[in-house]
């Protein structure tokens, strides 16, 4: 608008000047009555008001017409450019030098559509190459159950020690068998459901308790030990099945990766606006480019190990999406053999 203003000053200033400079030229010379060119000079003086008129009003048009087109450019130019991101490509966007701060800010908008495609094409790989490997792994334990069981029901003089023998391979294989389908049902769960809360006021430290305690099991086959350090009667307002799956999700993790004869720590801190929990377990040092890495959806810590004992890469994605409705926040730390996720919850 300013430079739009300021041009039609300068056309007023120039078509006034011009016709004054005009005037002090001709006045400068002799001019005799019947010459042509005075009597075209003083008919043009007469109709002078009338041209001034019209040359403002023509250069105003033209002026405006012009003041219109090019913010219609600009914004020509941005929705073109607007439309790349849906389709970012290698090459940035260039605008007018008149627009740096819009192209500035679509470039940044452009590098993370390219990096949230990277990241959303990394996730299906991870995906598809997951159940290709859990597809394959179902084969071997149904492969074996059908197998002793074929065994136990044609061979009728299999010794009982035997047939207790492959009653057992078979129940442990049925078992697996089951993780896998789980796995399958955990996967579909996290890609077709969102998660919502339902706050109820909870006994924090009941509820670790409890968790602790459904994991004696586990704890027992590698000889573990965990240790629960919080204060009695921990009131946080949560939703208790939501933060369940949570610190089931962290324990399961820390049995997982600890060694043997060890001792998991699961200690609850308050501070003024909230709780951190913390489970810490000893264990392989885990490298910081694969500790970003951890609440990735279909990230596994260790991608050559087996699904024999691996899940679906999805316990620490889902743990980080529930500790995030809560308002709070999640974290991993790692050095010297041993590892930390700390989870921040506030009071409400």
């Amino acid at each position: 608008m300013i430079r739009y203003v300021l041009s039609c000053v300068a056309l007023l200033l120039l078509v006034i000047g011009g016709f004054f400079l005009l005037w002090f030229i001709c006045t400068r010379f002799v001019w005799q009555p019947g010459d042509p060119l005075y009597i075209f000079l003083k008919f043009m003086e007469m109709l002078s008001p009338l041209l001034i008129i019209l040359t403002l009003i023509g250069g105003v048009l033209i002026l405006t017409f012009a003041a219109i087109r090019r913010p219609l450019r600009y914004l020509d130019s941005m929705i073109d450019a607007a439309k790349s991101l849906s389709h970012p490509e290698d090459h940035p966007i260039k605008l007018p030098s008149e627009l740096n701060d819009v192209e500035n800010e679509l470039n940044l908008a452009r590098e993370r559509a390219l990096r949230n495609a990277d990241i959303a094409n990394e996730t299906v790989k991870r995906k598809n190459e997951l159940i290709m490997y859990l597809a394959h792994d179902l084969k071997t334990p149904l492969a074996s159950v059908i197998g002793y069981l074929t065994l136990l029901r044609d061979e009728r003089q299999i010794p009982e020690e035997l047939q207790k023998k492959y009653l057992s391979i078979s129940l442990d294989k049925a078992q697996r068998l089951e993780d896998l389908i789980n796995e399958f049902f955990e996967i579909a769960r996290f890609n077709l459901s969102d998660i919502s809360l339902s706050r109820s006021r909870i006994n924090l430290t009941r509820l670790l308790e409890q968790v602790i305690f459904e994991f004696n099991p586990l704890l027992k086959e590698k000889n573990l030990i965990c240790r629960l350090d919080a204060k009695e009667n921990i009131m946080l307002k949560c939703d208790a099945d939501k933060l369940q799956r949570v610190f089931d999700n962290l324990l399961r993790n820390a049995v997982l990766y600890s060694y043997e004869n060890s001792e998991i720590q699961v200690r609850v801190e308050e501070f003024e606006g909230g709780v951190n929990v913390f489970f810490k377990n000893s264990g392989d040092t885990v490298p910081k480019e694969k500790l970003k890495r951890l609440f990735e959806q279909f990230y596994r810590l260790d991608a050559a190990r087996s699904t024999q004992t691996g899940g679906a890469g999805l316990g620490l994605a889902i743990a980080k999406q529930i500790v995030e409705l809560h308002g709070g926040k999640i974290s991993a730390a790692s050095q010297n053999q041993w590892i930390e996720f700390q989870v921040t919850l506030p009071h409400l």
